[in-house]
């Protein structure tokens, strides 16, 4: 059994929440208008097929959405949570976009970890109005004494600040 080599203790994310009278769907809709979409899969097979970095960049560009994103994957809650008593709609969103990951791989291999993003966003308990929450990615990478991976992290901060503003309508 291989033991780990080290093991580092972090101190605990920001966690965002954003409550908005906007419905779910209304949520979930205006999410999906500003992200992109792919699929993580065609972004890794472009990779592999261009020369270079404006290749890759050019490559991607159909595939952002006006939020700087791309959705990778939609995992919907939704239809298994009811089994359990659950009748509230769930779903967590994973996206990201590999020309604003470089920004902070490029100062420490390890953000790749927090690359690409999550939220989850839920709805109300009485079925009115809905919650995003996600953890802050400046508070998730170890940027002490880097400054430059922080900056690229708060950038990151405020491009996901203002995705979620625009889809519940609440200031982030």
């Amino acid at each position: 059994m291989m033991k780990p080599a080290m093991s580092t203790s972090l101190s605990e994310a920001t966690r965002v929440r954003l409550d908005s009278a906007r419905s779910f769907d209304e949520v979930r809709a205006a999410l999906k208008f500003h992200l992109g979409t792919t699929r993580l899969q065609e972004v890794f097979d472009h990779a592999r097929a261009v020369r270079n970095a404006e290749e890759f960049e050019q490559v991607l560009k159909p595939f952002i959405g006006d939020g700087g994103f791309m959705l990778f994957l939609e995992l919907d809650h939704s239809g298994w949570l009811p089994l359990y008593g659950i009748t509230r709609r769930a779903t967590r969103l994973i996206f990201g976009n590999p020309l604003i990951a470089i920004t902070m791989i490029r100062h420490d291999i390890e953000a790749s970890l927090f690359a690409p993003v999550e939220l989850l966003l839920f709805e109300g308990e009485k079925g009115e109005g809905s919650t995003i929450i996600y953890d802050l990615p400046s508070s998730l990478m170890r940027a002490k004494g880097n400054s430059n991976l922080l900056h690229a992290a708060q950038v990151l901060d405020a491009k996901m600040a203002a995705l979620v503003s625009a889809a519940t309508g609440a200031a982030a």
